[in-house]
């Protein structure tokens, strides 16, 4: 469970491992090679025998692709890994580039070159992005041809580590507020209405939450590497591992799922001949749409038929949750108490700050694992977005600078994340009016109403328009979904600049994290977690509106805010905030953090 600040990577991967998979694609007659960051599931956080960018790269960002030519190679990232990149990439064997302007198609269409043959696995690829990868490199007149044997795999060999069998275990009705038939028969109904027999589901947390299952697979995540069949009918085929197979599951799971082996399921795609099969061309790789049309069977292209439930948390999920993040802001109490007295003097490195959180979690007594490795930034460091300290990075806090610290936990009852920027010693008046213009965008999302059918990506600019206003923005998304003791990124639910046509829901969990960050200086984020609610009717309205209701429960640091930036309004808003938490969190922890939060909680 300790987060570990060893590297698991350095900048030789790419120079030593480039010649072994080039070396491998020559034998199967290949000109190149696609190597995305996904795995077999598209998961985000990978265990590590599937993290293969990594391998190749070098990167260990949770989003990032590369292509392997023979004579030159590409790493692509997006706006959060910009920093990290260079520094873990060894950028005399990789081109660095921005994976979303242009991205991997741009590249396969001036990289390559009309006769040219690129291998691809398609289990690691979607089939929308397939197709524009395709027509892409068809445009230069190249072909993307599907590899039977993954070169990078054949060349990562006996060094590659085993796969996960971390067992699956039941996650009771008291957590998950529904029984496991009654999800599938509820599921099944909604097949039968798309006029679909199946569907086959491979993204891992759909899995866990239709069995009511949780596992240990992914890194962080209580995730279960696993693919299903459901029928319309409510019956199951449950492909597993059996090392995870523990002696309780076979009962829970009921006689209405039958439990096979990973070995057994292209057998069962191939007995869906004849019928209807929806499966999700954004979570479930190319391979199977392949092995279903060879089958003969009819696929519909579909949204996973989890996804919306599974976001949408029912009561007793959003009870749970709400009581993880009131445990959660103990911990939170007693890090952010030790951060504004001991540490100010001590002035700890990043590792103490990660050590120390990690440490007040635990004496909850009730933390399963962390939900991503913690980020604290100190200083610099904050305006790298998804920096981890490692012993080679590690910084130490200096007085006059920001610490930046994201982080989460994993609870049977829920799943938190949280980001607090902190000053260290006396912040400048540029860092004070910053964090400001963030805490008013960060409010604006908090406290916004809205009618049903709208989408985070409407919502997007309340939280930037501040910055706007002075010219300044964030490069990363505003708010993700987050599970019931899940995944911490949870779609199909986002606020972000990109479209999303994903109506937000009651019972949907969605961060909400406006930030900014100064490269070389400082960084600064504000993230609570917040679920949508059905909001009071409003006078005089004529349509039923929607809310949200903050789930997190820590201080906001007083120090650093410009109070006559803020309207009334707002100075209200962080008031009655600040004055739940201290009712909520204030009896639960130690005399000393009490009397300390009664000051911190204290009205503008």
């Amino acid at each position: 469970m300790r987060q570990t600040f060893e590297e698991t990577t350095d900048r030789s991967f790419g120079p030593r491992h480039v010649p072994l998979i080039r070396q491998a694609m020559a034998a199967q007659g290949l000109d190149g090679f696609l190597v995305p960051h996904e795995d077999e599931h598209q998961n985000e956080y990978l265990p590590a025998a599937n993290d293969r960018l990594a391998w190749a790269t070098g990167f260990t960002g949770s989003a990032g692709a590369a292509v392997i030519l023979k004579d030159r190679a590409a790493v692509f990232v997006d706006g959060r890994y910009t920093l990290q990149v260079r520094d873990q990439v060894d950028e005399a064997t990789f081109e660095i580039r921005d994976l979303v302007e242009g991205g991997v198609p741009a590249y396969l269409e001036s990289a390559t070159t009309k006769g040219q043959v690129l291998g691809y696995d398609p289990r690691l690829h979607s089939p929308d992005a397939l197709h524009h990868l395709k027509a892409a490199a068809a445009r230069s007149g190249a072909e993307l041809k599907p590899v039977a044997a993954n070169p990078l795999d054949q060349a990562w060999g006996v060094q590659r580590p085993a796969q996960p069998t971390a067992p699956v275990v039941a996650q009771p009705l008291e957590h998950s507020g529904e029984d496991s038939a009654d999800k599938r028969a509820r599921i099944g109904k909604a097949l039968a209405a798309k006029g679909a027999d199946a569907t086959v589901l491979t993204a891992p947390s759909s899995i866990a939450w239709l069995f009511n299952v949780r596992g240990g697979d992914v890194i962080r995540s209580p995730l279960p590497l696993s693919q299903a069949i459901l029928h319309k009918d409510g019956t199951a085929r449950l492909f597993l591992d059996p090392a995870k197979v523990t002696a309780d599951l076979p009962a829970w799971l009921g006689n209405q799922v039958t439990l096979e082996t990973p070995d057994d399921l292209p057998t069962a795609l191939a007995d869906l001949k004849g019928k209807r099969v929806l499966v999700d061309p954004a979570l479930s790789s190319a391979w199977y749409f392949e092995a279903l049309a060879a089958a003969g069977a009819e696929v519909v292209r579909a949204e996973d038929p989890c996804a919306l439930p599974r976001a949408a948390k029912n009561k007793v999920e959003i009870a749970g949750t709400t009581e993880a993040h009131a445990r959660d802001g103990v911990a939170l109490a007693r890090f952010l108490h030790w951060l504004a007295t001991e540490a100010q003097t001590s002035l700890p490195d990043e590792v103490e700050v990660v050590t120390k959180l990690e440490g007040f979690r635990e004496e909850t007594g009730a933390l399963k694992d962390l939900s991503f490795d913690t980020i604290a930034g100190a200083a610099s460091n904050g305006a790298i977005v998804h920096y981890r300290p490692t012993i080679r990075l590690n910084k130490q806090t200096v007085s006059g600078s920001l610490l930046l610290v994201d982080s989460g936990a994993q609870y049977l009852d829920g799943t938190t994340d949280v980001t607090r920027t902190v000053a260290i010693g006396e912040p400048s008046q540029e860092m004070r009016e910053r964090f400001t213009l963030v805490l008013k965008g960060h409010l604006a999302l908090a406290a916004i109403r809205f009618p049903a059918g709208t989408t985070g990506s409407a919502l997007d600019i309340l939280a930037r328009a501040p910055l706007w206003a002075r010219g300044l923005d964030y490069d990363h998304g505003t708010g993700h979904g987050v599970g019931s003791y899940l995944g911490v990124h949870e779609g199909p639910q986002r606020i972000a600049k990109l479209p999303n046509f994903v109506a937000l829901q009651p019972g949907m969990i969605l961060s909400n994290e406006p930030g900014y960050y100064k490269e070389g200086a400082y960084g600064i984020r504000i993230e609570n977690l917040q679920y949508v609610t059905e909001a009071a009717s409003i006078a005089g309205g004529e349509r039923p509106m929607l809310g949200f209701e903050t789930l997190t429960l820590a201080p906001i640091d007083r120090r650093l805010i410009v109070t006559d930036l803020l309207t009334p309004d707002e100075r209200a808003q962080l008031d009655a905030y600040h004055a739940r938490v201290l009712a909520v969190v204030g009896p639960r922890v130690p005399a000393d953090v009490r009397t300390w939060m009664g000051q911190a909680c204290a009205p503008l």
